[in-house]
């Protein structure tokens, strides 16, 4: 866990312009820099970045966060890696807490072993210059050198202990421990021989994995070469988990921005070829079923996200299974489709064959996962008679229940109840889908109109600036009141940081958070009416006064409802009376 503390000093010490302009070519417009969204696309700018504030928001899309955010989303980073990236861009070291001597242990071995596969990757990439059969091969293949160069492709010799002159210590258990050596019976050997070697690398450019592919048999009776599969894997190690990667991600993030889209292909092989070919958004899975974390992480990256297999009944499983993964996660606005090639073609012998341009077309024109998905239940369903049609509903249940896209969802059960022959009220009760969650279409949303509560007030202030939070009796707002939900939020939070945070930082901690787009209004709110510092300290005592005559007038409201049977009391209520006369003039002339 990275402490509250680092967090607010790492955001103080980085300067979010800085950061998004890496990437995002922003002018200067008032208070604010302004840019083209990288998440959407857009020709008129609604990208803004405060340096005061030091976030980002997007009016197009509704993209924002702080520093930290700009790095996951843009970079498809971890929150973890995206606060090591930041850290080290200004020379800060990450506290890794609690550090127990296991941690510094696990984290040191981890670092052993990311130069062990550095170390071995510069030795295979010099083996393929020395290996004409290597060479030839990929020639074969249509790679260029610079290809090659750009994917950092390299040979593992056919011997059995190839890496041995390359490590001083063939023997160090580092070896084993990152897949590159076996130890049977006492005995060391190469886990990859006469392969072509893929690195396989994280989003920050270290090597963490190795992929092998075979050049076919070996001419050699002795030869060290394995039979076996035609990809080899490295095995999972403390760097390397194979259903959280994927192939070629370093080197296709530029593409997948410019292109909007991410295609997840089957080897290695494919992916370089298409490059080649000058389609550069490509990614592999590494010899595992599709997983939710390479759904989630693809689709940070890109607006849409094609799956392309072949058409044979083995690809066609494949596909269903990363359609079952992709229906809790595919979003609305962001398509996941489908791409079956003709049988016998893969996307490296596709577009060696038919070009680039053929191949994209096809991928224009790949299956959305809605069309997907029904062209398969239809096809395991008689509807001509009431009970395939029957069957059919009852297969498509369970789909349906998985799908968190409201509006994809409204469209699928539409066209399932209209091929099974139901009425829309009778496919609600049959799937068992709450019918308000989805059943209208959302309303087109209205420009924003501020509230006028002193609630509001509050909290257009504190997001000025935070440290009039300690001004706020939350005793005095008005409860259910969404600013008010927002503003305790807000409370809350600021009680329990390590320190006082910055604006960033109650960004960063409000992520998921069902106030987060209110807090985000009142910010902006406070900027287009100029509520500068000494602006909110004014706006935020007259508020404050307001919320104080609401409690006294509802106390002498009561006093006058009960009665006064003594003097005492009438007393008491004259002064009560005053004093909120008194606060009353006090309080500017609207």
């Amino acid at each position: 866990m990275i402490p509250d503390s680092f967090k607010q000093d790492l955001l103080n010490r980085v300067d979010i312009v800085d950061v998004v302009s890496r990437y995002v070519q922003l002018k200067k417009g008032g208070a604010n820099y302004l840019g083209l969204c990288p998440f959407h696309g857009e020709k008129t700018p609604s990208f803004t970045v405060s340096p005061s504030k030091q976030f980002y928001h997007c009016f197009g899309c509704g993209a924002h966060g702080n520093a930290i955010g700009f790095q996951m989303a843009y970079g498809g980073m971890g929150y973890i890696d995206a606060v090591k990236e930041l850290a080290a861009s200004v020379g800060m070291q990450v506290p890794e807490k609690p550090r127990t001597k296991e941690d510094i242990a696990r984290h040191e071995r981890a670092l052993d072993l990311s130069e062990v596969m550095e170390k071995a990757m510069g030795a295979y990439r010099g083996e393929l210059k020395k290996s004409a059969r290597a060479i030839e091969y990929l020639k074969a293949r249509g790679l260029t050198g610079e290809i090659a160069a750009r994917f950092r492709i390299g040979y593992a010799p056919d011997d059995w202990q190839a890496l041995k002159p390359h490590f001083e210590k063939y023997d160090d258990k580092a070896l084993v421990e990152a897949g590159l050596v076996i130890e049977n019976e006492g005995k060391r050997y190469d886990r990859f021989r006469d392969r072509i070697m893929f690195p396989i690398h994280n989003t920050r450019g270290a090597v963490i994995g190795f992929g092998g592919r075979t050049l076919g048999e070996s001419d050699k009776s002795d030869s060290a070469a394995q039979a076996g599969p035609k990809y080899l894997n490295s095995p999972e190690t403390p760097l390397f988990e194979k259903g959280r990667e994927v192939y070629g991600l370093l080197q296709a993030r530029d593409a997948i921005r410019e292109a909007g889209r991410v295609l997840v292909v089957e080897g290695y092989m494919d992916v370089v070829a298409l490059a080649q070919y000058d389609i550069g958004y490509a990614v592999a899975t590494l010899g595992t079923a599709t997983t939710p974390v390479h759904v989630t992480k693809l689709l940070r990256l890109a607006d849409e996200l094609v799956f392309c297999f072949d058409g044979d009944a083995a690809g066609r499983k494949a596909a269903w299974r990363a359609l079952e993964v992709s229906l809790p996660l595919a979003p609305d606005h962001k398509p996941v489709k489908f791409l079956f090639l003709p049988e016998g073609e893969d996307p490296d012998t596709f577009v060696r064959r038919h070009g680039s341009a053929s191949f994209e077309k096809l991928v224009t024109q790949a299956q959305t996962l809605s069309d997907f998905l029904l062209a398969q239940l239809r096809a395991e369903a008689d509807l001509s008679t009431g009970e395939g049609r029957a069957r059919f509903l009852s297969a498509a249940k369970p789909h349906i229940q998985k799908m968190t896209a409201p509006a994809l969802r409204v469209q699928v059960l539409n066209a399932i109840a209209e091929l099974g022959r139901v009425s829309e009220p009778d496919i609600q009760r049959l799937m068992e889908v709450p019918r308000d969650r989805y059943a209208r279409p959302a309303p087109r949303r209205p420009a924003y109109n501020a509230p006028n509560s002193p609630e509001w007030s509050l909290l257009a202030c504190v997001t000025n600036d935070l440290a009039l939070v300690e001004h706020i009796d939350p005793s005095l707002l008005t409860p259910e009141l969404p600013e008010t939900e927002a503003v305790v939020a807000i409370l809350r939070l600021c009680e329990r940081a390590e320190e006082e945070p910055s604006f960033p930082v109650l960004l960063d901690a409000l992520e998921g958070n069902p106030h987060l787009d209110l807090v985000l209004k009142a910010q902006k709110y406070g900027e287009d009416v100029g509520l500068d510092a000494e602006g909110a300290k004014h706006e935020i005592r007259d508020a404050l006064t307001k919320l104080d005559l609401k409690r006294r007038k509802v106390e002498l409201d009561s006093i006058l409802r009960k009665g006064m049977s003594s003097k005492e009391e009438q007393v008491a209520y004259r002064e009560k009376l005053m004093t909120y006369k008194r606060l009353q003039g006090a309080l500017p002339t609207p």
